[in-house]
């Protein structure tokens, strides 16, 4: 999920938390409760910080060992031992385990998005990834939102958070529901299909779709249960070539075949280099592809620049490389 949503959610556990005997009855351990299931609903994005180095590293790496089944009961550990002198007439046991609690929630929930997690490392490397939720999803925030509003209004915070992750769990299970309904209707169109991407988006009805058979991608949507496929792409199997292969060495095009699963691939020749491009089919924009990796060559197959991440036009992907052919 985003910040906001992770940030909202502490805060909703730390009031869920009320319900423990021991946190409602001492206002230090209510305190620390709440400040440790705050810096628990944060504190697995803390590698977000990788963007600052580049988006080849942020990319292979976030969501990963930091949402791992050792940083699941490392991060609690280390948010106690930084929070617990600040409340010496505290309770280390029940502040333990709404810590954990925070930081296992995160890691769940962060599965259910088309992203996903690599949750069972060090067993799998695999992403564990649902797509039923969109990385922010405007009911769960605003259900969060409200629910909040409520407690400080004075209602009591424990009933008013237990009804409304009952609410939202039920949710989720709709969620699931409506993706199942697109994934059916998709097996009706492509009947040959060998692997379908289902994911969300911030409206409720409509998911973005990428599918393949042994001969084509395909890319469209669904509203309201109506599959359209928007665009076809033959599948050509990418070359051995020197160039090819030169590419797949830089660090940019590296992160983005680790994470993508689905997409195609150009090679231009111009006059004094070469340009590799991989497109993500996953996140059509109107009309537009906007995740890619861009490899420029020179004519001995070394890396001039590169890129990975996201642009939403020729211009600014000229900018980014700092090149414009001719």
């Amino acid at each position: 999920m985003d910040t906001g949503t992770h940030v909202v959610m502490g805060i909703a556990l730390g009031g869920l938390a009320t319900l423990d005997p021991v946190v409602a009855s001492n206002h230090a351990v209510a305190t620390s409760v709440l400040i440790g299931t705050i810096a628990g609903s944060q504190i697995p994005d803390i590698d977000t910080v990788l963007k600052l180095r580049n988006n080849a590293i942020y990319i292979r790496n976030h969501r990963g060992v930091t949402h791992s089944i050792p940083a699941v009961i490392l991060w609690p550990l280390l948010i106690v031992a930084v929070i617990y002198p600040f409340f010496t007439g505290g309770n280390l046991l029940h502040l333990w385990a709404w810590t954990f609690a925070a930081v296992f929630i995160h890691v769940f929930v962060d599965i259910f998005n088309a992203y996903g997690t690599q949750a069972l490392r060090p067993f799998s490397n695999k992403w564990v990834a649902l797509g039923v939720i969109n990385t922010f999803d405007p009911v769960i925030f605003t259900i969060h939102i409200i629910g909040i509003f409520i407690w400080f209004l004075g209602a009591n915070p424990g009933a008013t958070f237990l009804i409304m992750y009952a609410v939202i769990i039920a949710y989720y299970i709709r969620r699931y529901i409506a993706k199942n309904k697109v994934l059916y209707e998709v097996k009706k169109i492509i009947p040959d299909a060998t692997e379908i991407i289902i994911a969300p988006t911030m409206r409720f009805h409509q998911w973005r779709i990428a599918a393949m058979n042994k001969e084509e991608f395909f890319v469209g949507r669904s509203v309201n249960n109506q599959v359209e496929v928007l665009d076809r792409f033959i599948r050509v199997p990418v070359p051995n070539t020197p160039v090819i292969e030169a590419a797949k060495k830089d660090k940019n095009l590296s992160a983005f075949l680790s994470f993508s699963p689905v997409y195609r691939w150009e090679v231009d020749e111009y006059n004094d280099f070469y340009e590799v491009r991989f497109i993500d089919l996953r996140y059509r924009s109107n009309g537009h592809y906007p995740f890619v990796a861009v490899v420029q060559l020179d004519c001995d197959l070394n890396p001039i620049s590169s890129y990975t991440g996201w642009v939403f036009s020729e211009k600014k992907l000229r900018k980014k490389l700092s090149i414009i052919p001719s």
